[in-house]
């Protein structure tokens, strides 16, 4: 059996590395485009995979049965009624008003001003409150000057339970300090730098605030939907004076991280154009190495080398500089994404469909722009290329 016509595969990969050697510069240059552009879509996709991934966690952390309801009254001040047990709507388990203002807070000295929340005691259930420090606030403690600091408030006035500060006209006893909550977007405020006390004690801050939201805890995730319909239809019918808007941290996220996704899409199709402008720089390589080498093009055609073993002479390098520069710009697009959640403060999350789908667009890319030199190179007749100066 004869052997196959012409050089083999291993042989055909070494010309073409030789070549790409003696590209110099303006291979680095295709190269590095490459790189780029591929370095560019693996960090976009990465980095909103992460994105998505710390709202996933955020959502977690915020309670999946929690509900808020924003309550704005329309024609004068008003409070609603703090909600007993025996007086919920089907599908809330607890609920707990919250009145926000800003006061200053005065401790040995040091005067900083922050968010005071008052609530009820059914508060600690719904948004399931811990304690550093001392206790949780209890129903005795409605009459009196008793109050809760945020763990970062706590620390930065230097205040530990049982010691007494004073918070606009009054003094005030600090029962206890929560331990970090963390914070939660859908809530009017941080618990970490505010100040919590019993809903009435807020009648002593100037002036004192409305009842402007409500937190509920429901049954179950599966039937939050239904609850925070019943929700809205208990308040709107106990609090006509009021606009209320009900309001599910699920759904609020959800739309954050879809948000997110189609901001890293778009960010990734930017990242595409600079692929193909990397591309072009391939294209352009390649043309010149088929000016530049007319002659060895015709002298291979001479000893009995085919216009399809020429094509494929270029193709590879097109596709080795391709290569070279995916697998340096998934490195780098890698290394840009980690250090970006690094300093968002986020925790990096692989988005294994990066890898394939960047560099899948290199080499088609590389494919696509090395194709054309390489077609007009093996169309060259060999007198013709052997005469060129």
């Amino acid at each position: 059996m004869s052997e196959a016509y012409g050089p083999s595969w291993p042989q055909r990969i070494g010309e073409a590395l030789g070549s790409v050697r003696q590209s110099g510069a303006r291979a680095v240059l295709a190269l590095l485009g490459i790189a780029v552009g591929c370095a560019a879509l693996v960090a976009l996709m990465n980095i909103g995979h992460s994105a998505a991934q710390h709202t996933r966690q955020l959502f977690q952390g915020l309670g999946s049965e929690l509900l808020i309801a924003n309550l704005e009254a329309t024609v004068e001040r008003g409070e609603p009624m703090a909600l007993e047990p025996v007086d919920l709507p089907p599908g809330i388990r607890a609920a707990a008003p919250l009145a926000v203002s800003v006061a200053t807070v005065r401790f040995n000295g040091e005067s900083i001003e922050t968010m005071v929340v008052g609530s009820t005691t059914y508060l600690n259930e719904v948004l399931r409150l811990q304690v550093d420090q001392g206790r949780l606030l209890s129903g005795y403690d409605e009459l009196a000057t008793h109050v809760l600091l945020g763990a970062s408030l706590a620390r930065q006035l230097r205040v530990s339970s049982g010691d007494r500060l004073q918070l606009g006209a009054y003094g005030f006893d600090v029962v206890g300090v929560l331990a970090p909550q963390g914070y939660n977007p859908m809530l009017p405020v941080n618990f970490d730098d505010a100040v919590l006390m019993p809903l009435p004690g807020v009648r002593r801050l100037n002036p004192p605030p409305d009842v402007g939201t409500l937190v509920a805890l429901g049954v179950d995730a599966m039937s939050l939907p239904q609850a925070a319909r019943s929700l809205y239809q208990y308040l709107q019918s106990r609090l006509p004076r009021h606009e209320v808007n009900v309001q599910l941290p699920r759904q609020m996220l959800e739309s954050l991280a879809g948000q997110s996704r189609m901001m890293t899409w778009m960010l990734a199709s930017t990242a595409v154009i600079a692929l193909l402008l990397g591309g072009v720089g391939v294209m352009n390589v390649m043309v010149m190495n088929v000016v530049q080498r007319r002659r060895e093009i015709g002298v291979r055609m001479a000893l009995g080398a085919r216009g399809c073993d020429i094509a494929w002479l270029f193709v590879l390098e097109a596709l080795l500089l391709s290569v070279a520069g995916a697998l340096l710009g998934v490195l780098l697009g890698l290394a840009g994404a980690w250090l970006f959640t690094l300093a968002s403060g986020w925790s990096f999350a692989l988005d294994a469909g990066s890898l394939p789908v960047s560099m899948g667009i290199s080499l088609v890319l590389g494919l696509f722009f090395g194709l054309q030199p390489a077609l007009a190179a093996a169309r060259l007749q060999p007198v013709v290329a052997l005469r060129d100066d």
